[in-house]
């Protein structure tokens, strides 16, 4: 009796510990009333994106999707389209004021829009590195430029949604790009928390750091040990940002497990580093990637 008390007592101090630390760390939640909503998704015509506005479109938000590759059925999922490179300035204020004009101001910025060249850096070419970081990280940059202000001035508050990757703290083999790009968009979290917790603390903000994504962006990426490095699904992901913005908090979302430790890895002696490395086979798994460019129709689960 006294043992299941003193577990009952446990259990209710880890879980208010648990409520105090999330107030400490992200603040009061703001309301949400999907009706009301506005949400852009950057890259959203395809993988997790499309899930997500798809999840949006059908629940009676107003959601705008923006990406260089063509929608199909954009009405019918409930969404509106905009064909943009968001790393291109002119073209994102430009689909920024139609957005407005369409749909209202933006309340929710999800910063999804990714590409990955599984080139080495040797053999990567200028085009494709420009291409890669200002679509990984220079576009975040130019859409919070472009949408954080209407939601300051809306008065109701926001959501803002960053998308980093592990490999952004481990680094990779054939993914130089990618991970500094990665390790920038954490960066860049970071410090727009830390500003926007000072000055305008009823805007939310959601850093999201994922492994080994079953998205067509990383096709045909060897996974290579499936028990320490398992693939996430971009459902279970899915769940966990809707959540959150739909709850109003601020969070740090990390899938899957291994991925919340993994700024431990950088405290191991160097030679632990490079045997984890080799037991995990973090720089083999790009060996068999083809890419987005290979997938015919009939391959693709979620377009």
């Amino acid at each position: 009796m006294v043992g299941a008390f003193a577990w009952a007592v446990l259990i209710s101090v880890v879980w208010l510990a648990g409520l105090v630390n999330d107030r400490i760390a992200h603040g009061p939640p703001r309301e949400v009333d999907l009706g009301e909503e506005v949400i852009v998704i950057t890259g959203g015509a395809g993988g997790m994106g499309l899930l997500l506005a798809e999840v949006y479109g059908m629940r009676g938000a107003s959601v705008a999707v923006l990406d260089v590759a063509e929608m199909e059925d954009a009405d019918e999922r409930g969404v509106t389209f905009y064909k943009c490179d968001v790393g291109d300035s002119k073209q994102l204020a430009k689909v920024a004021a139609q957005i407005e004009e369409d749909l209202g101001t933006p309340t929710v910025l999800i910063n999804n829009a990714a590409v990955v060249t599984g080139s080495s850096l040797l053999n990567i070419s200028i085009e494709e590195l420009d291409k890669s970081l200002r679509t990984n990280l220079v576009a975040p940059f130019y859409c919070i430029k472009t949408f954080l202000p209407g939601m300051v001035r809306g008065g109701r508050g926001g959501t803002i949604v960053n998308i980093s990757s592990v490999i952004g703290h481990l680094g990779a083999a054939r993914l130089a790009d990618y991970a500094a790009s990665k390790a920038g968009i954490s960066a860049l979290h970071k410090s727009l928390t830390a500003e926007l917790r000072e000055t305008h603390p009823e805007i939310r903000t959601v850093l999201v750091t994922l492994g080994q994504l079953s998205t067509p962006l990383f096709y045909g990426v060897e996974t290579p040990n499936s028990f320490m490095a398992p693939v996430v699904e971009p459902v279970d992901v899915v769940k966990e940002m809707v959540d959150a913005i739909d709850r109003g908090r601020s969070a740090t979302i990390a899938l899957p497990l291994y991925a919340r430790w993994v700024d431990w890895y950088n405290i191991l002696p160097a030679g632990l580093q490079i045997i984890a490395r080799k037991i995990a086979g973090v720089d083999r798994g790009m060996r068999t990637f083809r890419g987005r460019g290979a997938i015919s129709d009939s391959e693709v689960s979620i377009k």
